[in-house]
């Protein structure tokens, strides 16, 4: 293309113009390693909003929760937002305190379906004093996915795998349990046997254990800034409230207990109190 300079701002503004052009065909060269991962702005997904290079880290919520502010490889702030399965598609605001609105806009997502039969009908239909039980245990798990440990920074974002194996249930699978509909599927599963060591995908410090109605025996593993591991079903505990586990650390060992058919890990990843996707975080997810 020939631009003539006989009109010096006719030629800036082209030069501009081809400029942006260019950068927009490379969004991803504008972003570090965590944005270019992690980005997948769809219901029960993440969104990676950029925050800019200030000399302290912004304080940012969505929806009314804390959200985690970390420095992504090109040393600029970013915002991690955990995106519940209940978004519908559009734009979405974060609050920056002390700064300019930011926003990101929420991608449509499809999640397949899953049958299941149990025989223990209490599990698909729990009787009054069940119903009071598991009311008291969601108030004491909720509360570990609503905490902020402030000053925290996960020490990684890119998480190991708990255990190996096979991954069998997917995340987000709309279930119905012997007909009746219940939650989407809310973790990841691994089909791997009774007795398998479960490792802390990353440092964190226990935040809750117990034997729930649903969840059987339970760890959860707070990494700071609002981002919870909860590893359920399990045959064993290893750890106890307050401990602070290294990255690799047994938790404990997998089983069946609670609403299990057979044996296996049922792992929950938790951003600002919204169940996200764990195949994200260990390069697992299909990407839409």
């Amino acid at each position: 293309m020939l631009i003539s300079n006989s009109n010096p701002r006719r030629l800036a503004a082209c030069l501009a113009l081809a400029l942006a052009s260019a950068l927009a065909a490379v969004p991803a060269l504008a972003q570090g390693f965590i944005g270019r991962t992690l980005n997948v702005p769809v219901p029960g997904g993440v969104a990676v909003v950029p925050l800019g290079d200030a000399a302290q880290a912004p304080q940012v919520s969505y929806a009314g929760r804390r959200v985690m502010v970390i420095r992504d490889s090109d040393r600029r702030w970013i915002a991690l937002v955990g995106i519940p399965l209940g978004t519908k598609p559009g734009r979405q605001a974060l609050r920056v305190q002390g700064g300019p609105a930011a926003a990101f806009e929420v991608r449509a997502k499809e999640y397949a379906t899953q049958h299941i039969t149990l025989k223990n009908r209490r599990q698909v239909s729990p009787d009054p004093e069940d119903l009071k039980r598991i009311e008291r245990e969601l108030d004491q798990q909720l509360a570990v996915y609503r905490a902020y440990r402030e000053g925290v920074v996960p020490s990684n974002v890119m998480l190991d795998r708990p255990v190996g194996g096979r991954l069998s249930s997917p995340f987000g699978l709309r279930r119905f349990f012997n007909g009746e509909a219940r939650n989407p599927h809310s973790g990841l599963d691994f089909a791997v046997p009774a007795g398998t060591p479960v490792k802390a995908p990353a440092a964190g410090r226990v935040a809750l254990v117990g034997d729930y109605f649903f969840n059987g025996k339970t760890v959860f593993l707070d990494h700071g800034q609002g981002f919870v591991s909860m590893f359920c079903h399990l045959s064993a505990i290893d750890v106890k409230p307050g401990d602070e586990v290294a990255r690799g650390a047994v938790v404990g060992k997998v089983g069946a207990t609670g609403r299990a058919t057979g044996p296996h890990l049922h792992w929950n990843v938790s951003l600002n109190d919204a169940r996200v996707d764990p195949a994200l975080f260990i390069g697992a997810a299909k990407r839409p």
